[in-house]
């Protein structure tokens, strides 16, 4: 699959773009430019679009992000505080931040709103911040 490999040498010279690693970067660019061209495809040298992140202009902390996540798979505070080994009290102060962060009045509109941008099962990496009580999403 030299195709594909090249397209993840694209993401990561990308990635260490971003980073400020240009060294890195352009031995990454330089990789997937041979494989390209070796397979008569130059013209794919252009990165991929970036993935859209649907908390972009929330201004949504990571923690409620994952709060957000569980509220929207119909969890209560206590549901969540659990899963998140947090205290109710600190959940419930998450889900009002919610709401006012996302000009939602109540658990629905917030619902709604988490559906409405794609935040499902299927996003649980982009909401989880690794490393900290980093938990599976419900079966």
């Amino acid at each position: 699959m030299p195709y594909e490999g090249a397209r993840t040498r694209l993401l990561i010279a990308d990635a260490c773009r971003q980073l400020g690693d240009t060294d890195a970067e352009q031995m990454e660019l330089r990789g997937a430019r041979a494989v390209f061209e070796r397979l008569g495809a130059d013209g794919d040298l252009t990165m991929p679009d970036p993935p859209v992140d649907p908390f972009d202009g929330t201004g949504l902390a990571p923690r409620e992000r994952e709060v957000l996540w569980w509220l929207a798979t119909g969890a209560t505070n206590r549901g969540i505080a659990n899963q998140l080994f947090l205290s109710e009290r600190t959940v419930a102060r998450h889900v009002s931040n919610i709401f006012g962060k996302l000009r939602g009045p109540n658990r629905a509109g917030a619902t709604a709103w988490a559906y409405n941008h794609g935040v499902t099962r299927d996003s649980w990496a982009r909401v989880s911040h690794m490393g900290r009580n980093d938990h599976s999403p419900p079966v």
